[in-house]
């Protein structure tokens, strides 16, 4: 530790909140908590800077009014837009800190959504803008995803990459919903020991896979508890600083976090422009450069949490990054089961792995982030040991090799006015009825004669019904507009 840069970033303090309170409440508290958990209270005088990601909320600037609570009121304040990965916001402040901008940086995100559900309402205690926002890239969704409305909820798009998947992997429907299932049941029963997972009742793979009253199905192959369960009281933060302020904060070493890869790729590439929807070369370029880095394939660090938001995110980053397909790759019980706090789920699941880390200080840890469906991925492996030599960790934007492994094709700026021909890419299929139990709606993505592609729905019931019994990719239909037919 003594040969160590005194600029070297360290991740000191994880901490977390739950209870049923105003969004800024809850971050204050999870501030607070990662300060205690850090061993030094007093870093809440010396924020230099405070990041936080946006969420679902409209507050101008919590992050202004949480600094101000926790005694650092000059803070530098960041608020980071929706679609700017959780990975590029933590790699944000390590860098800030590396640079020597910054010897002590907060990130924090919160949610307070079940609380809104019961009446609560939101105060804003600011009139200012932040000091910096944080911008994500112009086209993170296509206009043609917009327009077909494809785009929100995000299950849609979720969805059409699970079905692609398995047209990929040749799966009748049955048996992709079998692996589906038996993938989220596994990340239930992690669920089930972690005290802090906001739905930890056990449910087997049955349960999950067959909708019901309480599991009513969103978009084909999915159903409630296939999803991120957003509606929760969570919020969690980090404290990083320098090696320098952790030492003068009087921070033990056994609390300090080391990143040994922190990437992410600024850019996206929209889902209707990928070739091949159902796979992720970006985040591949991520996986083969930690590896690289380390000496040693993915696959052998026995800790990870792979972003958990739909089993098509985990399905997908387990075939890019070379995990074990039939794994489970989850320390926190995943985003449906332990809670799926929108846009900083990631600073939750760190303080998990950060806390096992301390406890095994000789392993290494996986964390992956997705930004978008599947737009922009983030990487990172930690340790509580520092890397070999003076302890640098490959921090990096690598947007430009990621764009570059990324087969894409031409979108169209304008939905076909006229009827035209097209070949079905993928599909799913949303519900409705009475009970909300009908296949109604059926959304596509397609590929036009001239190889261009676009997305269009069809509102008939019984397209959504066939679709659901036999399927579309690859079935020939005639696409005008934003809508399609058989």
């Amino acid at each position: 530790m003594p040969s160590l840069d005194p600029r070297l970033p360290v991740l000191v303090g994880l901490g977390a909140a739950d209870n049923a309170a105003p969004v800024v409440d809850l971050m204050t508290d999870a501030v607070s908590a990662a300060a205690a958990d850090a061993g030094a209270p007093g870093l809440l005088r010396h924020i230099d800077c405070i990041a936080v990601p946006q969420g679902t909320w409209s507050l101008t600037d919590p992050g202004r009014t949480v600094a101000r609570r926790v005694g650092s009121p000059d803070a530098r304040t960041l608020l980071c837009e929706v679609g700017v990965s959780q990975q590029e916001v933590i790699n944000h402040a390590l860098a800030l800190v590396a640079s020597g901008r910054a010897g002590t940086v907060v990130v924090a995100g919160s949610e307070a959504r079940a609380w809104a559900r019961d009446g609560g309402v939101d105060t804003d205690e600011e009139d200012r803008p932040p000091g910096e926002v944080l911008t994500r890239p112009p086209d993170f969704v296509a206009p043609v995803e917009i327009a077909a409305g494809i785009v929100w909820p995000p299950v849609q798009q979720y969805a059409l990459i699970e079905n692609a998947l398995a047209a990929a992997l040749h799966l009748p429907s049955e048996r992709q919903r079998e692996e589906i299932a038996a993938l989220w049941a596994r990340f239930n029963a992690v669920a089930a020991h972690n005290p802090d997972a906001a739905f930890p009742q056990r449910r087997d793979a049955s349960d999950i896979a067959t909708p019901g009253p309480h599991n009513r199905p969103l978009s084909f192959p999915y159903n409630r508890w296939h999803s991120s369960q957003w509606t929760v009281d969570q919020a969690s933060a980090l404290v990083i600083c320098s090696a320098e302020r952790a030492r003068e904060a009087g921070v033990p070493t056994e609390r300090w976090l080391f990143p040994h890869v922190a990437l992410h790729s600024s850019e996206a590439v929209t889902l209707t422009a990928r070739r091949h929807v159902e796979e992720w070369p970006a985040m591949e370029v991520l996986g083969r450069a930690a590896a690289d880095h380390l000496g040693r394939p993915l696959r052998e660090l026995r800790l990870s949490e792979v972003y958990s938001c739909f089993p098509a995110a985990v399905r997908v980053q387990q075939r890019a990054l070379g995990l074990d397909p039939d794994g489970t790759p989850t320390l926190t019980g995943g985003m449906a089961f332990a809670g799926g706090p929108f846009n900083h789920f990631v600073l939750q699941s760190l303080g998990v792995l950060g806390t096992r880390l301390r406890a095994e200080p000789a392993e290494q840890g996986l964390l992956t982030t997705v930004s978008g469906m599947l737009s922009k991925p983030g990487l990172a492996v930690w340790s509580a040991t520092p890397p070999a030599g003076h302890g640098e960790a490959l921090l990096a934007d690598m947007a430009a090799e990621g764009m570059a492994a990324t087969e894409v094709v031409p979108v169209v700026d304008v939905p076909p006015p006229a009827t035209t021909p097209a070949t079905v890419a993928s599909f799913t299929v949303t519900y409705g009825g009475d009970l909300g139990f009908d296949p109604v709606r059926t959304a596509v993505v397609a590929n036009l004669p001239d190889g261009v592609r676009t997305a269009a729905t069809c509102e008939d019931a019984e397209t959504a019904r066939l679709a659901v019994t036999e399927g579309l990719i690859g079935r020939a239909v005639s696409v005008k507009d934003t809508t399609f037919s058989l």
